[in-house]
C-alpha cells in the first residue's frame, strides 16, 4: 500500500498502483495525468492502441519532469498502459482479465485503486426508434463492463481494505435527462445503483461514482463545428455557472473518492448547478 510519508494529504497516492480504465482521453486521461504527478504508479487502458500509445507518452513526459532530480530510492515507476476492447460482450470478462493480469503483473503486485471512465459513442434516439438490441448495445462499455470488471478484481487483483477504492463514472442524465436521452439516463442510473450494491459486496473496499454533467473533452470533436458552438452554449445555459465543465476539473471528484478512505456507496457531482438551473 501507499506510504504517506511526512505529509499527510498531498502524499496521500504516491506510491499507489492505480488502474484508469479509459485513460486515453478526456476525464480518464486527466485523471490519469493527476495520479501521476501525485506520485502513483499508473496504469492506463483503451480500445485504441494509437490513441492509448500517444496517451502514455504524454503522461511520461509528465513523469519525467517530475521524477528529475529525485534520488534512486525516491524514483517511481513510469505510467504503462494495454489494449482493452470492452465493446465486445462475448470477450468481455477474458479481456477485463488479462487487463487486470497487465495491471497487477498476474497478480503479484496488487492494485490499489481503479478508476472506470470508458464510454463509448453512443446515439441518443426518440423513444419511437429505440430498440432492445440498441439498448443492449449501449450498455454493455457504460454499464456492464464496470460490473464484470468489479467480479474480476477480488480476491486477486486488488487490495481489499477500505484504503482501497474502485470508482465509477455515471453522468447527470439519471436525475435530470434531457430530450430523447431515456436510455442515457437509464444507464447512469443503473451505474449510480451499481456503486452502492458493489460497496456492499466488495466491503471493506469502498466503491463511489462520480456523476458528471456537460465536460468539455475530445468526443466534441466528432460534432460537426457548425452545430458544437451552439450545442456548447446550450450546455453552459443549463448550468448556474454558466460554464462547461473541464477534464482537468472533473479529474478532482477522482482524486477525493481515492483519498478519502471513509467515503463509500456515494454519487459525487458535478455538473455546475445543473440539478438547481
Amino acid at each position: 500500500m501507499a506510504s504517506q510519508g511526512a505529509f499527510k494529504y498531498t502524499t496521500k497516492l504516491k506510491g499507489a498502483r492505480i488502474l484508469v480504465v479509459g485513460g486515453t482521453s478526456g476525464i480518464g486521461f486527466c485523471v490519469a495525468e493527476a495520479a501521476v504527478e501525485h506520485g502513483a504508479r499508473v496504469i492506463i487502458s483503451g480500445s485504441n492502441e494509437t490513441k492509448l500509445s500517444k496517451a502514455v507518452d504524454r503522461l511520461r513526459a509528465s513523469f519525467a519532469v517530475l521524477d528529475q532530480g529525485l534520488p534512486p530510492a525516491e524514483k517511481g515507476a513510469p505510467p504503462t498502459g494495454t489494449v482493452c476492447d470492452l465493446a465486445n460482450e462475448e470477450a468481455l470478462e477474458s479481456n477485463l482479465e488479462s487487463l487486470l493480469q497487465f495491471a497487477t503483473s498476474d497478480g503479484q503486485s496488487r492494485l490499489d485503486h481503479v478508476v472506470f471512465t470508458a464510454g463509448d459513442p453512443f446515439e441518443a434516439r426518440k423513444l419511437q426508434d429505440v430498440t432492445a438490441a440498441h439498448i443492449a448495445r449501449t450498455y454493455v462499455v457504460r454499464a456492464t463492463a464496470p460490473v464484470v470488471l468489479a467480479k474480476l478484481l477480488v480476491p486477486r487483483y486488488i487490495h481489499r481494505v477500505p484504503a482501497s477504492s474502485y470508482t465509477l463514472t455515471g453522468g447527470v442524465n439519471a436525475e435530470k435527462p434531457q430530450d430523447n436521452w431515456t436510455v442515457v439516463a437509464g444507464f447512469s442510473a443503473a451505474v449510480e445503483g451499481y456503486a452502492r450494491g458493489l460497496a456492499v459486496d466488495l466491503k471493506p473496499m469502498r466503491v463511489n461514482c462520480v456523476a458528471p454533467g456537460a465536460v468539455h473533452t475530445e468526443a466534441f470533436d466528432h460534432t460537426p463545428e457548425e452545430q458544437r458552438g451552439p450545442l456548447l452554449e446550450r450546455f453552459r445555459q443549463a448550468t448556474t455557472t454558466g460554464t462547461v465543465g473541464c477534464p482537468e476539473d472533473l479529474a478532482e471528484a477522482y482524486l477525493y473518492c481515492m483519498k478519502d478512505s471513509f467515503v463509500t456507496g456515494s454519487v459525487i457531482k458535478s455538473n455546475g448547478g445543473r440539478l438547481l438551473a
